[in-house]
């Protein structure tokens, strides 16, 4: 290996390395530096957890964005090869290494969807979203068992309420948050999530229990605090209480199999999410980058299940509103 990677990088021409300041030195010699770059990123991947959150939760901003540390592999790849480094491109495997066992099976297909799995869309439909009716129909279009929505007004939930009611005859809402099923719902009920700090009204949750084909699941939709990014970090305290709030609720379920719909302002990665995704299963295939609909750059939008697996999960064509659709298949254990 050592040998085909010196190939590559192969010395330049002596007069052309005397110019550049590199004459005398392998190809094992330079790029120390990258190397050492190299190091850190697959660091910051691999031991993202030690990134301490004391101080502006810089740790949870990291793991918001953690896939986007594949850019820095490109650009240092980039760098190794105009500098002809064999040991920048050893050192590189470390950080393709580290991304790949955390993101390389995202990317793999996943298998198509099942006669025992339950479709789910999930959709953060924006209280600014001018087509409400639209919007609706989009999410019916991808033929879903369970549709949860956030954001829902009073005003627009007449809209929702005729698009969706021939396909969709069983519904809950609570405040602005709502779910829609092909199967019959019961125990529907609001969810106290809201944050001491929070003293307007806030109703932002909801637990239904839908009788499907496969059993009863109890299903779950939430929409948490916003988490924002200031000059003195991120902020998500009140994201954080209320996920403390969800996960008690989740782990108090009586019923074996828990559904999870919602706009959790955080990535599965991020440790504010905690006691969410320490007892529920998160989509095994499928990045679905879905905020900002713009362009999008993190997956806040989240399925997760109990006594069950999440399996590929997908983005949908954009609404009216600044976050993007998601759709998973959810297949009963």
């Amino acid at each position: 290996m050592r040998a085909a990677v010196s190939r590559l990088v192969r010395r330049r021409a002596p007069d052309e390395d005397a110019r550049k300041g590199d004459k005398g030195r392998s190809a094992w010699t330079r790029g120390r530096v990258l190397a050492g770059l190299s190091a850190v990123t697959a660091g910051l991947l691999v031991f993202h957890r030690a990134v301490p959150n004391a101080v502006g939760r810089i740790g949870s901003l990291l793991e918001t964005f953690l896939p986007w540390l594949g850019l820095v592999v490109v650009v240092l790849l980039v760098s190794a090869l105009l500098r002809r480094s064999a040991t920048a491109l050893v050192a590189l495997l470390l950080p393709v290494a580290a991304w790949t066992y955390l993101f390389g099976g995202l990317l793999l297909p996943g298998p198509e969807p099942g006669s025992r799995d339950i479709v789910v869309v999930q959709h953060n439909v924006s209280d600014e979203n001018t087509d409400p009716a639209g919007t609706a129909r989009a999410l019916a279009d991808a033929e879903p068992d369970l549709i949860a929505v956030e954001e829902l007004l009073p005003s627009a939930l007449p809209v929702y309420e005729r698009t969706l009611a021939s396909d969709f005859p069983y519904k809950a809402v609570q405040g602005t948050v709502g779910l829609w099923s092909k199967h019959p719902l019961t125990e529907a009920e609001p969810l106290d999530i809201k944050p001491q700090g929070v003293t307007e009204d806030w109703r932002r949750g909801l637990r239904a229990v839908a009788h499907t084909q496969h059993g009863e699941f109890a299903v779950y939709v939430a929409h948490l605090p916003s988490a924002r990014v200031g000059a003195g970090g991120l902020k998500s305290a009140w994201r954080d209480e209320s996920a403390v709030l969800l996960g008690e609720a989740v782990a108090a379920e009586k019923l074996e199999s828990v559904i999870l719909l919602g706009d959790l302002n955080g990535t599965v990665h991020d440790r504010g999410l905690d006691p969410l995704t320490s007892q529920l299963n998160v989509a095994e295939r499928g990045l679905a980058f879905s905020f900002p609909a713009s362009f999008p750059l993190t997956r806040i939008d989240q399925v997760m299940a109990r006594s069950a697996s999440v399996g590929r999960i997908r983005t949908l064509p954009a609404t009216g509103s600044d976050h993007l659709p998601v759709a998973a298949q959810i297949t009963p254990a």
